[in-house]
């Protein structure tokens, strides 16, 4: 079975304040987009005797770090040890950059949960397999609708909201920066956000510029100005709106028609489409 996880941006975010447990409450609105992933899980035949329940093999953009933390092979686990799944062959084309805010490793994780249930006819409802999802990652369990969201908490509580970006032309920067995640929370103090964002994202795109912020920007544009002068050059080629994705380092702008900006990031990772 193939399928082809995507990514999301923030449409904002608020850092509203710091958990007890070490984690941070956010307030964010998660909205998928086109840049996807390959994979592929295939069952090994029952008759084939495997040494190891689990091949993974990884192309495309190279993943540091061991196998055994990569979320899909974390989603397999997880499922292996609930309902003791057969060893599998999977197989992950990596195409959307990790560690830029895009959200590419949790829905890698989220699809593994969702292919693994029909591969294997769990038959595990959607809010289970969301269960499974956050547990994996944060952000993992909004991939299983892929539907815009409002998020709250860890960004694992979901509010649908409408929001249709179908006929603006969305382009996704990642420079060569590669921003720590915990390091871009530390350096951000929280408060609750001044205005909602979930009124913000009713009014015309056009007026988001003034009014909606990703706390995480301040600090990372002041250590990483490259991620800055991205967001800069979106809207000197005419964006109506652009943001960093999450922590970074990618960066959007969301323009009335198509745009060819490629000739301003040369050597940068992009990706270029009508919304999703």
């Amino acid at each position: 079975m193939i399928s082809f996880p995507n990514a999301k941006i923030n449409l904002g975010l608020s850092i509203v304040e710091k958990r007890s447990d070490g984690y941070h409450n956010i307030e964010t609105v998660f909205y998928p987009v086109g840049w996807k992933d390959v994979l592929e899980i295939i069952p090994f035949e029952k008759k084939i005797n495997r040494k190891n329940d689990l091949q993974f093999h990884q192309s495309g953009i190279k993943i540091s770090g061991k196998i055994e933390n990569n979320s899909c092979v974390k989603a397999y686990r997880l499922l292996k040890e609930k309902f003791g799944l057969p060893p599998v062959e999977m197989c992950l084309h990596k195409i959307v950059p990790s560690g830029a805010g895009l959200g590419g490793g949790s829905s890698d994780a989220a699809f593994t949960l969702m292919m693994l249930n029909k591969i294997f006819s769990l038959n595990l409802p959607e809010e289970k397999i969301e269960t499974f999802a956050s547990s994996v990652g944060a952000d993992c369990a909004f991939f299983i609708h892929n539907q815009p969201v409002f998020a709250k908490g860890k960004g694992d509580e979901f509010e649908n909201i409408k929001l249709d970006l179908s006929n603006y032309y969305i382009v996704i920067v990642k420079p060569d920066v590669h921003v720590n995640t915990a390091t871009a929370y530390k350096n951000v103090i929280p408060k609750p956000a001044s205005v909602s964002l979930k009124e913000i994202i009713t009014q015309p795109v056009s007026e988001w510029k003034d009014n909606l912020v990703n706390d995480f920007e301040f600090s990372v544009f002041k250590k990483y100005p490259a991620i800055r002068h991205v967001k800069e050059q979106l809207y000197e080629a005419g964006a109506l709106y652009a943001s960093m994705s999450g922590s970074g380092s990618a960066v959007f702008g969301i323009f009335n028609d198509e745009v060819n900006v490629a000739g301003r990031f040369p050597g940068y990772e992009a990706w270029y489409s009508a919304g999703l």
